[in-house]
């Protein structure tokens, strides 16, 4: 295993539970894998990382990521973005079920230099082939790292180095079960050294109180007639994201549904391919992008639904107006 490079800052592992923390039945059936480990547990497993200077644990809570709700998602956050503002580099280890949202959520609230990395694992880690100390030791090194040092908040997994905002879980057992279908990982880890080739621009960033909000994820499909759409509005949620077909194309009917909704609260559209975004003008034909486009309804740009989820739910907990929000959005629409 490869030594970890000089490191330029300190760094704090918060332990959030998941598959990396876990292990089997006594005897080693890792099959029926259980919380088990905390984030000291994991790190002296790892040669390169015990007993080194500069690096401190935290547990903050250990769940199955599904299990996690929208207080410990926004107290994890919190606890790596305050971290980070005492110039301390991140590691958070997480389950690969929610992390994509946890880390989006760390990267709308993000607002210091210091890098913020998550990570977690595919197997146990008493499982044969355990994938959690490589990508631990790998979220360290770039976690400590001048590369990344102004970058938000970042996914390392499988050796590639990802960016929050275009992470997403795209494989379910796949050892490199991160991808990021719009712009592809930003770098990766060789030999325990970080290579960063590209960058994303960083967001303003918002502080939400708490995420008591409801927002709902509504997707459409061949021969929507609305009834999906009227069930959630009749919930009266504080905001919805809505799925769109193609570049942004909806029957003309349900168009109108979200559009009407949309005068009163925000209603955020993704489309439905991984890579792809909302047209502003190629078809005319109605429900089409560029009536969506003249409607209130707000692009999500190249956000996945869940991603959009976590930013909308920050918006309007930080009090956001629909203009504002509107504005906040449009920077993932260029």
């Amino acid at each position: 295993m490869a030594t970890r490079p000089h490191a330029v800052r300190h760094v704090r592992i918060l332990g959030a539970g998941g598959t990396i923390a876990m292990g089997g039945e006594v005897g080693g059936a890792a099959h029926s894998a259980t919380p088990r480990f905390d984030a000291a547990a994991l790190v002296a497993a790892i040669p390169d990382l015990a007993g080194g200077d500069g690096i401190e644990t935290v547990d903050v809570v250990n769940k199955p990521s599904a299990h996690l709700t929208l207080a410990d998602q926004l107290e994890v956050c919190r606890q790596a973005r305050d971290a980070a503002r005492r110039g301390i580099g991140v590691v958070v280890t997480h389950g690969t079920d929610s992390l994509e949202e946890t880390a989006m959520l760390c990267d709308v609230i993000h607002d210091a230099e210091a890098p913020i990395v998550f990570t977690g694992a595919i197997r146990p880690a008493t499982a044969a082939g355990a994938d959690g100390p490589a990508n631990l030791l790998d979220a360290v090194s770039v976690a400590t790292s001048a590369e990344a040092a102004g970058m938000g908040v970042l996914v390392v997994f499988g050796s590639e180095i990802h960016h929050a905002r275009c992470a997403r879980k795209t494989d379910t057992t796949s050892l490199v079960a991160f991808s990021s279908p719009q712009t592809g990982p930003l770098g990766r880890v060789t030999e325990g050294h970080p290579t960063i080739w590209s960058r994303l621009p960083r967001n303003p960033p918002l502080d939400p109180p708490a995420l008591d909000r409801s927002v709902l994820v509504v997707p459409s499909g061949s021969g929507d007639d609305g009834t999906l759409a009227r069930a959630a509005l009749a919930t009266e949620p504080d905001g919805v994201v809505i799925g769109t077909l193609g570049a942004g194309h909806l029957a003309p009917p349900v168009l109108e549904l979200w559009a009407a909704a949309a005068e009163r609260i925000p209603i955020v559209a993704y489309c439905r391919p991984e890579r792809g975004v909302v047209l502003t003008g190629t078809y005319g034909y109605a429900g089409s992008e560029r009536d969506l486009r003249g409607t209130g309804i707000i692009p999500a740009g190249f956000l996945s639904p869940q991603a959009a989820r976590m930013k909308l739910l920050a918006c309007v907990a930080s009090g956001l107006s629909l203009d504002e929000i509107r504005w906040a959005f449009r920077q993932d629409d260029g």
